[in-house]
């Protein structure tokens, strides 16, 4: 390989922050690694996201532990991959919460994503030894479900496809208030690996219809007031458009991966280069756009084979 992958490579403790989104809602954020959100009930916590390893999911239970002594009894996963669910078993909850198509893919493609992601994050999978396996949900749907923490309502829902095809997010009536996962991002790249380029801006615009007050994205800081929320969903859409616009003609003519990976950063460095994780994703965004560009609309699996081969391929 000619170089590392631009993850491999990041080795710096990030800075966490815990902002409160709403009354007794919170995000977890530190500078573009995995967010994770805290819901607080009458009487337990829903947590959602669970980070990548107990370790890391320990830094977050610190931080509802400086808030509230109630029990963490659900966490929510808006998706399959490691890097947001392997650390589930430090929560203790007796609900794991996840819709039908994330659990198929853990099924699917759940060990070949952990191996990968375990190859290309170093530094998130610290203290990976403490992992017991592969997390499963107890409890699945498939276009909504709602949980009541006490009086508190909480509602999951599957809008669509977007970073993948089991998407959910989680919204808060009381305080309209919603948990996106990385359908939403601030300032950081989207990663699109495993994502649904034609679908991504309608779940956006079902995201928008909700009119919130504040989004706690997949990545970046939290987003409070109406023009924050506006300004993120539409940089997502842009940042998903901008990737695929220039992939699709590439691939209209003919042209080569090597050729969609040029046009799309002529098209995406201007904008994006200084997004956290955007070198990170900048392949595996290439790789996916241009498999759909070409009529594949089930996402390969990403293997941690399959990873190399495709860096070579753009190194040529």
């Amino acid at each position: 390989m000619a170089k590392a992958f631009a993850s491999q490579g990041d080795t710096s403790e990030k800075k966490i922050t815990f902002t409160e989104v709403g009354r007794d809602l919170y995000a977890f954020t530190a500078e573009g690694d995995p967010n994770s959100g805290v819901i607080i009930g009458d009487d337990s916590v829903m947590v959602v996201e669970a980070q990548a390893t107990p370790r890391l999911a320990q830094k977050v239970i610190d931080c509802i532990r400086e808030v509230t002594d109630k029990p963490i009894t659900h966490v929510a996963l808006t998706h399959y991959h490691a890097v947001r669910v392997l650390g589930a078993s430090a929560f203790g909850a007796q609900q794991i919460l996840m819709s039908d198509k994330a659990r198929a893919m853990v099924v699917e493609r759940g060990q070949e994503d952990w191996d990968s992601e375990f190859q290309r994050f170093p530094r998130l999978f610290e203290g990976h030894e403490s992992i017991p396996g592969l997390t499963w949900p107890t409890t699945t749907f498939s276009d909504m479900m709602t949980v009541y923490l006490g009086n508190r309502r909480v509602d999951l829902m599957h809008l669509g496809r977007a970073h993948t095809a089991g998407d959910i997010v989680i919204h808060v009536p009381d305080e309209n208030v919603m948990f996106t996962g990385d359908i939403v991002e601030y300032h950081s790249a989207c990663y699109c690996g495993d994502g649904h380029f034609g679908d991504w801006g309608d779940t956006l615009d079902a995201i928008q219809y909700f009119d919130v007050d504040a989004i706690a994205p997949g990545r970046g800081d939290a987003l409070v007031g109406p023009d924050a929320v506006m300004a993120a969903i539409e940089s997502t859409r842009d940042f998903v458009g901008s990737t695929y616009r220039p992939v699709e003609r590439v691939a209209a003519r003919g042209g080569s991966l090597k050729d969609a990976w040029d046009a799309v950063r002529a098209e995406c460095d201007p904008k994006f280069a200084d997004f956290a994780i955007y070198e990170h994703c900048l392949p595996f965004n290439v790789a996916r756009a241009y498999d759909e560009a070409r009529g594949i609309d089930t996402p390969r699996i990403w293997t941690a084979q399959r990873d190399l081969e495709m860096w070579e391929q753009l190194q040529g």
